[in-house]
C-alpha cells in the first residue's frame, strides 16, 4: 500500500483527480509505475497542495486535548512532502515515512535535509499489512489516501488503533470533492466532460478496490470505522485548493500532467468523442487545448477525519 502524492503521491492513478497520489506496481492491479519518473511528478503535485496540507496538520496539533507528539508515523507517505511539512508542524517529533517504494523514499531523505528536518525525519520501507508489526508505536499516525489501498479497511485501522499510545490519534485523509479543472462547457464535444471522468475515475476505483488481497466492501463512514475499532472520532474538516484562471505555469503544467495521466489510465472506459476531445486538449498546438487555454483552473477540497484513544487516568488527573 502506498499513498504517493500530496501526500506525496497525489494523483498518477485513476483516482488522482480526487485524491491526489500513486501507488506502487501491486498496489493497483494492472498499472506500472517507474517511481525514477513519476516521483518529482508526485513532488511537484503535493507541492502545489501544500497550504490545504498545512492547514489540516495546524487544525489537527490544536484540536482540544491534543496530546504531546514525539513520534508521527506518515503511512503511504509518497516523496514526502508531508512528512516533512509535520516534522515542522510537530517540532519535538520524529517522524517516520513508511513507504514500500525505495526511489521514494530517498527523495524523502533528499527533501529532509533541505528543510533542514532530516535530523527527525527517519523512513521504513514497509509495505501493508504486512509489515505493520515493523511500524513502532506513535502519537499520530498520519494515512493520507492510503487506507483505501489495503483490502481490509478496518482491520488496518485496527491495527493503527493498536500502535497508539495514550491519548494519540489516528488521521484519514479520505474523500472530498472531484478536482475541477475546466467550465462545464469547454466548447469541444459534450458539456460535462469532467463528470463523465468522475464516472470514469469512480469505476476504475471499484475495480482497483475489487482486486486487492482480502478485500472487503465497508460503508465509507470513517466515524463509524473508528468507533468500531476502539476509537473516538475527533472532528471532521474539508480543506479547499482552489488556485483560480489564469494558472501559474506550474500550476498548468501540473494540469497537463494529471489528464494526460487520466487519458492513459481509464480512457478506455469514455466513448470516442471524449477521447478525441482528451486528445485535443493534451495537443500543445490546438489553440483550445490546456497548454493555451485561458480558462483552466484548479478547485478541489480534501476530507481529514480524526480518531483517537482514551488518555490514562493518570494523564488526565495531571493535566487537570
Amino acid at each position: 500500500m502506498s499513498s504517493h502524492a500530496g501526500h506525496g503521491h497525489p494523483e498518477a492513478h485513476a483516482t488522482a483527480r480526487t485524491h491526489g497520489h500513486a501507488h506502487r506496481p501491486g498496489g493497483d492491479p494492472g498499472t506500472e509505475f517507474d517511481w525514477d519518473v513519476m516521483g518529482p511528478m508526485l513532488e511537484r503535485n503535493a507541492e502545489l497542495s501544500i497550504a490545504q496540507y498545512e492547514e489540516a496538520a495546524r487544525w489537527l496539533a490544536a484540536l482540544p486535548a491534543a496530546p504531546e507528539v514525539r513520534r508521527v508515523l506518515d503511512v503511504g507517505s509518497g516523496p514526502g512532502v508531508v512528512t516533512c511539512l509535520l516534522a515542522e508542524v510537530f517540532p519535538g517529533a520524529e517522524v517516520v515515512a513508511v513507504d514500500p517504494a525505495p526511489v521514494l523514499l530517498e527523495r524523502t531523505r533528499d527533501r529532509a535535509r533541505r528543510l533542514g528536518v532530516g535530523d527527525r525525519v527517519r523512513t521504513l520501507e514497509a509495505e501493508l499489512p504486512q509489515d505493520a508489526a515493523r511500524l513502532g508505536e506513535a502519537d499520530l499516525i498520519w494515512a493520507g489516501n492510503s487506507l483505501h489501498h489495503i483490502g481490509d479497511q478496518r482491520a488496518a485501522l485496527a491495527t493503527f488503533a493498536a500502535l497508539l499510545r495514550p491519548g494519540g490519534r489516528v488521521v484519514l485523509v479520505e474523500g472530498g470533492l472531484p478536482m475541477r479543472r475546466l467550465p462545464r462547457d469547454i466548447g469541444l464535444g459534450r458539456p460535462g466532460l469532467e463528470a463523465r471522468m468522475d464516472a470514469a475515475a469512480a469505476t476504475r476505483f471499484e475495480r482497483m478496490r475489487s482486486e486487492l488481497p482480502d478485500a472487503k466492501r465497508e460503508t465509507e463512514d470513517w466515524n463509524a470505522l473508528f468507533s468500531a475499532v476502539g476509537l473516538t472520532p475527533r472532528g471532521t474538516r474539508s480543506f479547499l485548493l482552489d488556485l483560480p484562471a489564469p494558472l501559474a505555469p506550474a500550476a498548468r503544467e501540473h494540469v497537463i500532467a494529471t489528464v494526460f495521466r487520466e487519458r492513459e489510465v481509464f480512457g478506455e472506459l469514455l466513448d470516442g468523442e471524449d477521447r478525441a476531445v482528451l486528445d485535443r486538449l493534451l495537443d500543445p498546438e490546438d489553440p483550445a487545448g490546456l497548454h493555451r487555454r485561458a480558462d483552466v483552473h484548479l478547485l478541489t477540497a480534501r476530507t481529514v477525519h480524526v480518531g483517537g484513544t482514551a488518555r490514562t487516568a493518570r494523564t488526565v488527573r495531571a493535566e487537570g
